[in-house]
């Protein structure tokens, strides 16, 4: 008796288990995509599109054009486009938005500052952190504040400024301009960067 050979396959029968194959790997890659895609956050990449990280125009959210353009009235040294740019970087406009260092709301106000600079915009009788008008009023009235505090520092006002509500006017003072720190140095280019591309408030 002669060895035992397997039947040689046909081409359709190759053709098949390629088929079959192909199905296989398909199923693979679309599982996979799906588990990815469950993983993102949307939350997140919508706030990174809103805020003009990819490119593009931002998107002002509709409730906030008009508070915006009200509350840069406040301090007209930051136009209402900066001040826009101002809140998309501090908190991509989420009004319960927490920092690591304990920052709080959608205009990053610290515990101390707030108690110190945070009004009452909407006159409901409280000065809320969490409330975007009184926060965004705030952060346009801390502006000023800042420019005044400031206003002798060599350099760019406004570049000052915004240096000053990130890092804090003593550091602007004793720095005579921009502070040398990565983030604040990075703060300041990115409101401006993002304010040339920010539609008007209103």
């Amino acid at each position: 008796m002669g060895p035992i050979r397997s039947p040689e396959r046909t081409p359709a029968s190759r053709s098949a288990v390629a088929w079959a194959i192909g199905i296989v790997v398909i199923a693979i890659i679309a599982g996979l995509v799906l588990w990815v895609i469950r993983s993102i956050e949307w939350d997140r990449f919508q706030q990174a599109r809103d805020t003009g990280r990819f490119g593009g125009t931002p998107t002002i959210p509709e409730e906030l054009g008009p508070v915006l353009a009200d509350a840069a009235q406040r301090c007209p040294a930051v136009p209402s486009r900066v001040l826009a740019a101002q809140i998309a970087i501090e908190s991509a406009w989420q009004v319960d938005a927490v920092s690591p260092v304990g920052a709080q709301g959608i205009a990053q106000f610290m515990p101390s500052t707030w108690d110190q600079y945070g009004i009452d915009a909407n006159d409901d009788g409280k000065r809320d952190v969490w409330d975007p008008i009184d926060a965004i009023h705030s952060a346009a009235a801390l502006n000023c504040v800042n420019r005044d505090l400031v206003n002798a520092v060599p350099g760019t006002p406004l570049h000052n400024i915004l240096a000053a509500y990130n890092a804090g006017h003593g550091a602007v003072r004793e720095y005579e301009g921009i502070p040398p720190f990565p983030e604040t140095e990075q703060y300041v280019q990115r409101v401006l960067e993002l304010a040339e591309r920010m539609p008007v408030p209103g």
